[in-house]
């Protein structure tokens, strides 16, 4: 009833209330200015929202224990009106009308606009349903979001007993073949008991706050444990940056090391390379240039850490023809790198140091027939590239330790693989890290795979 005691008209009171007549323009043609927001997509992403905030157990035993207590049913219903816990002291009348799907739905779309009615004054609203049971709707607002609301009752109110503000939603539907002409069902909502209109009130507020603080709790914990996951992730992110910074520090120091002299060092080579021309030794002319075009990449001056494949590949391959030189017969190799790859970028030097790898481990102990295979193809958006030998092979133990750093090789620590590694997980994330098979075949051999992007932004870095 209205405050001078008269009833308040169901559709004059949902006029006033936009959300409502945009959510059901179905029962309000006349006042629907535009089509409601309620695709499946739409409704699946408010019930979503409303799972995520709430601690539905605590809430549900929350809502069991109150509705014994105080002998009113009640329910959580979602921004649509479908109930999200289980409900707690329905009647039987109100069970056996919910076993009907369109009667369902009626129930659904008064808890709906009594969810709403409430969320335009901020507390708990009355209203009769449309079997002319009178419940409380309580919204569930959080940081300005509706989620949902709390249902309290479906109760006669006591004869004689005001219901300030209360919207009559009972004759909103058509009464042919309603529960109306159920007799049986007539009998039963006969037997549902009266309350007072202040103490369903009461019951409606109580649960209004304590749904609230629980949904406020659920909130600021997974605000805290979305903000401890970000500064975990942040501090993952700075511990890398570090490693690398001083990985790019240690490298900078060996290259200065190396960098005494370097002019004096290649005219020094390009004189013994004259020299041998003039004596028609090509070998020895063909090993200083080599070794001359070696020096002139590890020394290289240049602001980007990235460089075409094409001069890794050169690199490497007057390296192995250096070693070639010395261990004759003991190894051989092969390069096969498609030249459609070849001017992809990738980071500096991270051929050589895996080479060598190979070189000390699976090389050097075996007095022939030692093969080292490199080999590029395509996967989707990345380059491969698989570094492979014929050597022992190593343990899962000993993988784990190279690809930490912490394997030693004579009386030093084995970090060229491990400062790769960084690296590359540094550029591109952590898919692009080594990859270490080992066996590879028939049991034995090592098979080392770096990974990077066809196409890259290099001035990101």
């Amino acid at each position: 009833m209205g405050e001078n005691g008269s009833r308040t008209d169901p559709s004059e009171a949902l006029r006033r209330l936009t959300p409502e007549v945009v959510l059901f323009p179905e029962l309000f043609p006349a006042t629907a200015g535009r089509p409601a927001d309620d695709t499946a997509a739409v409704k699946a992403a408010r019930r979503k929202r409303l799972l995520e905030l709430m601690s539905t157990d605590m809430l549900q035993k929350v809502q069991d224990n109150f509705s014994a207590a105080v002998g009113v049913a009640m329910v959580i219903v979602d921004p649509d009106g479908v109930p999200v816990t289980k409900p707690s002291g329905f009647s039987s009348f109100c069970q056996s009308i919910r076993q009907r799907a369109e009667w369902r739905e009626r129930c659904f779309h008064c808890d709906a606009v009594g969810g709403r009615t409430a969320l335009s004054t901020g507390e708990p609203s009355i209203y009769k349903c449309h079997c002319s049971l009178v419940d409380f709707a309580a919204p569930i607002i959080m940081r300005g979001e509706y989620l949902g609301a709390v249902i309290c009752g479906q109760v006669k109110l006591a004869a004689g007993e005001d219901a300030p503000g209360l919207v009559d939603l009972s004759n909103i539907f058509p009464t042919e073949k309603s529960w109306h002409e159920d007799q049986p069902l007539l009998d039963e909502h006969r037997r549902i008991g009266e309350i007072t209109y202040e103490k369903l009130r009461s019951a409606a507020f109580s649960m209004f706050y304590i749904a609230s603080h629980i949904v406020e709790e659920s909130y600021s914990k997974g605000v805290m444990q979305e903000l401890y996951a970000n500064n975990l992730r942040l501090a993952e992110e700075s511990k890398r940056r570090a490693q690398l910074e001083k990985l790019l520090r240690e490298a900078e120091l060996q290259a200065l090391s190396y960098q005494v002299n370097p002019h004096f060092l290649f005219n020094v080579l390009n004189t013994i390379g004259r020299l041998a021309l003039v004596e028609s030794a090509q070998q020895t002319e063909n090993t200083v240039y080599a070794f001359a075009d070696m020096m002139r990449y590890i020394l290289k001056k240049s602001g980007s850490q990235f460089v075409p494949l094409r001069t890794e590949i050169e690199h490497v391959s007057n390296y192995l023809q250096l070693l070639k030189l010395r261990l004759g017969d003991r190894f051989d190799f092969t390069l096969d790198v498609p030249e459609e790859f070849l001017e992809v970028l990738c980071p500096f030097m991270v051929l050589q140091p895996i080479v060598e790898n190979c070189m000390n481990y699976a090389i050097e102990p075996r007095e022939s027939g030692g093969l080292i295979e490199i080999v590029g193809y395509r996967d989707g958006a990345d380059v491969i590239v698989d570094i492979v030998d014929n050597g022992a092979g190593i343990s899962p133990e000993r993988k784990q330790e190279v690809m930490r750093g912490e394997a030693d090789h004579g009386n030093r620590k084995s970090i060229g693989i491990y400062n790769v590694d960084s690296r590359f997980r540094y550029y591109f994330g952590p898919e692009h890290g080594l990859e270490i098979l080992s066996p590879y075949r028939q049991g034995r051999g090592t098979l080392v795979r770096m990974r990077f992007p066809l196409d890259f932004d290099p001035a990101e870095f």
